[in-house]
């Protein structure tokens, strides 16, 4: 279900879509309200008309809102637009540690970078396992690191 640019939900635009997967469509979208940009993940249809796994979806947001970490993505709310439930989260520029390592074409990262990167990576994962949050598809692809070299892990 792609929305289009310029659809609404409540004080949120979405802009463009960012990327899709198994867990829903993420879109960057521009909060009117607070004048920044952020990221909008559309839960898939099948997460939104399953009541069990939205109430485990709500549970998990709620905790997550919890979650103050630098190389944590935050949450910033849940949108309910009727048949379209939706995160709200901070917006990471930068890339994906996915595209990091394709852009090296085979050269790999210096050690130093590798090491700052699994500790940033290793750091988000411990907060969120101590406050009972696993995350359930770690991936390259699914890791941001920021201009600067900082990771965000989105949970």
């Amino acid at each position: 279900m792609t929305i289009a640019a310029g659809t609404r939900f409540g004080q949120y635009e979405i802009v463009t879509l960012l990327g899709a997967g198994g867990m829903g469509e993420v879109y960057r979208a521009r909060d009117s309200m607070l004048g920044r940009d952020v990221a909008i993940k559309v839960l898939p249809e099948s997460v939104a008309r399953d009541s069990d796994r939205l109430a485990r979806f709500e549970r998990e947001a709620r905790v997550l809102a919890t979650l103050n970490h630098p190389h944590v993505g935050a949450i910033y709310g849940v949108e309910d637009a009727g048949s379209v439930i939706a995160l709200v989260l901070e917006l990471v520029e930068g890339e994906t540690l996915a595209g990091k390592l394709d852009g090296l074409r085979g050269k790999g990262l210096r050690i130093s970078q590798s090491l700052s990167l699994a500790r940033q990576i290793s750091s988000a994962l411990d907060a969120a396992h101590e406050r009972g949050i696993v995350h359930r598809d770690l991936k390259p692809a699914n890791i941001k690191v920021t201009p600067d070299g900082h990771v965000k892990v989105p949970l």
